[in-house]
């Protein structure tokens, strides 16, 4: 049996498991990583999504039956559905985590966020508010290097300049701006963890269009980048490593993380203080499977709350052909948005929008310019007519992809499949969810405000999704709170149950705004590094009393 031991084991490899990691090594911790997935050649990954059929987010990367994860394209892929909307966001396994394949987004939470319970008599209010978070958002701006108008808040008030000038914006969303003057929609550049100038060894944006699913020259902020700072201080990153079950002693503190290897050895790792940073449905998919008889509902749930409120930003995509050449299909995948709709009176009787103004033209609803080829010579057009009909309205593409807040629900939740079970022998996650009527009614007032905006754009051939998209944002399952028995970690994200063990990530959320999350997520693991180096003080060396 592989023995691993270090102060502080870290499952996961993403935003939070290697911010956390780099901080911690950086105090003088001892550090070990555990990744189910393998490292990515990044050169040989973007090779393998050019060449790959079916191009989606999960396509250039490796998937194996030791470290599978869900495909966007199969909803029936690793989840097992439990309805009666099925969940359609999904995550990597691989070091770096599912910041391989995000966009790069990074808007703040509001303040209003924060308080929707004692604002619109939603949900629940967040156990701290926006001023006790702010400081940390602007070190997560610092540490994942975002460029951004900094005379530009979009609704969250700033304490310091974004690090990098805005990535300059497309003629597409300058053509926006003109034909929204003077109507409720204020277009605004995105704040985005990409860079607009060479900064830390890292190039500036080269303008692939390829942001989702992989950034060729690593102008994009991936995890990787606090992976490798955290090595070269020390820490020790075990990949293909899979967690399988959490061990815990007499006095409820965490004594182990067992794991298992690709060809089945097992292994044990032992620390201080264990972090869970595995995302929102392979965290609460350990801490269930890891039932005993002093823990029967699982690790972390004695207040049966570890897989409940699951969310996502449920998305209106819509798409229509502008009445002017816009030049889509050229920069990031998006570089501006409408932020202006995100809060109001309104969000009483439906959810708050974050309208994504998106560069892509028709690609994610319908292939784009080479599906438009196809479907325009299936109608006859050949030759040089062909090329003109595709030349003229491709570069009329225009598409906006509106995400909506998502209420927490403790019927939509992550549970373990009673059937079927993974290479090493844990239940499948199997997903309970409804997107529910509040989102409904958002979906339905993004298709409204959609319409009003391509009529300023003198748009024809409108289309609107018939139903919703996944937005890749996992939220919820492992609550904040300052109530044990309503949530599973505390305000520093240590868990109730077990004061050496810390869980981090979207899964931690209350509630889900209408923000991309990864800004939040980094936020929330930098504002806990502090308290989990605290912990490791007042914690003492482990032992073998594993249960």
């Amino acid at each position: 049996m592989t023995a691993i031991e270090a102060d502080a084991i870290v499952v996961g490899s993403g935003f939070a498991g290697a911010l956390l990691a780099d901080r911690l090594a950086g105090m003088g911790v001892r550090v070990a990583i555990l990744e189910a997935g393998p490292r990515v050649d990044r050169a040989a990954a973007f090779q393998t999504f050019l060449d790959a059929a079916i191009k989606t987010p999960e396509s250039p990367y490796d998937r194996s039956p030791d470290a599978d994860f869900p495909l966007s394209h199969d909803n029936d892929h690793w989840y097992r559905q439990a309805g009666p909307d099925p969940f359609k966001s999904t995550y990597l396994k691989a070091v770096g985590g599912t910041s391989w394949h995000w966009l790069g987004t990074c808007v703040r939470y509001l303040p209003s966020d924060f308080r929707m319970r004692a604002l619109y008599g939603r949900a629940v209010d967040w156990p701290i508010g926006y001023d006790e978070l702010e400081p940390f958002y602007t070190e997560a701006e610092r540490e994942l290097g975002v460029a951004g108008d900094s005379a530009e808040d979009l609704g969250s008030p700033r304490s310091g300049p974004f690090p990098m000038p805005p990535v300059p914006r497309t003629y597409l969303d300058r053509v926006y701006e003109r034909a929204l003057a003077g109507t409720p929609y204020r277009v605004r550049a995105t704040p985005q963890a990409r860079n607009s100038v060479d900064r830390e060894g890292r190039p500036a944006c080269c303008g692939s269009a390829t942001c989702i699913p992989i950034c060729p020259v690593a102008a994009k902020y991936d995890a990787t980048v606090h992976l490798d700072r955290a090595e070269a201080k020390g820490a020790a990153l075990h990949d293909r490593a899979t967690a399988t079950f959490i061990e815990t002693d007499g006095d409820g503190r965490v004594s182990a993380i067992r794991f298992r290897r690709p060809d089945g050895a097992v292994g044990v790792a032992r620390g201080r203080v264990y972090i869970l940073a595995a995302h929102a449905v392979e965290t609460p998919r350990l801490l269930l499977h890891s039932r005993s008889e002093r823990h029967p509902a699982g690790v972390a749930n004695a207040s049966d709350q570890v897989g409940r409120h699951l969310m996502d930003h449920p998305i209106q995509l819509s798409w229509a052909v502008a009445g002017e050449p816009v030049w889509p299909y050229r920069g990031p995948i998006s570089t501006s948005g409408v932020e202006n709709v995100r809060d109001g009176a309104f969000r009483r009787d439906r959810s708050s929008l974050r309208i994504q103004v998106s560069n892509d033209g028709w690609n994610w609803p319908t292939g784009g310019a080479t599906a438009l080829a196809d479907t325009l010579s299936r109608e006859g057009l050949r030759g040089a007519a062909l090329r003109r009909a595709v030349a003229d309205r491709a570069s009329r593409h225009v598409q906006l992809a509106a995400m909506t807040e998502q209420l927490p629900e403790p019927e939509n939740r992550v549970t373990l499949d009673a059937r079927d079970r993974d290479l090493h022998g844990v239940p499948l996650p199997r997903m309970h969810y409804r997107v529910g009527d509040y989102s409904r009614a958002g979906l339905a007032a993004a298709r409204e405000i959609h319409d009003e905006i391509f009529a300023r754009l003198n748009a024809t051939d409108i289309h609107h999704g018939d139903d919703f998209r996944g937005a890749g944002h996992v939220i919820g399952t492992t609550r904040m709170g300052d109530d044990p028995r309503r949530s599973v970690v505390d305000r520093d994200l240590r868990g109730h149950d077990h004061p050496n063990l810390f869980l981090v990530g979207a899964g931690a959320f209350p509630t889900s705004s209408t923000a991309n999350p990864t800004l939040t997520i980094a936020a929330l693991a930098l504002r806990a590094a502090d308290a989990v180096a605290g912990t490791l003080t007042a914690t003492p060396a482990p032992s073998g009393d594993g249960g």
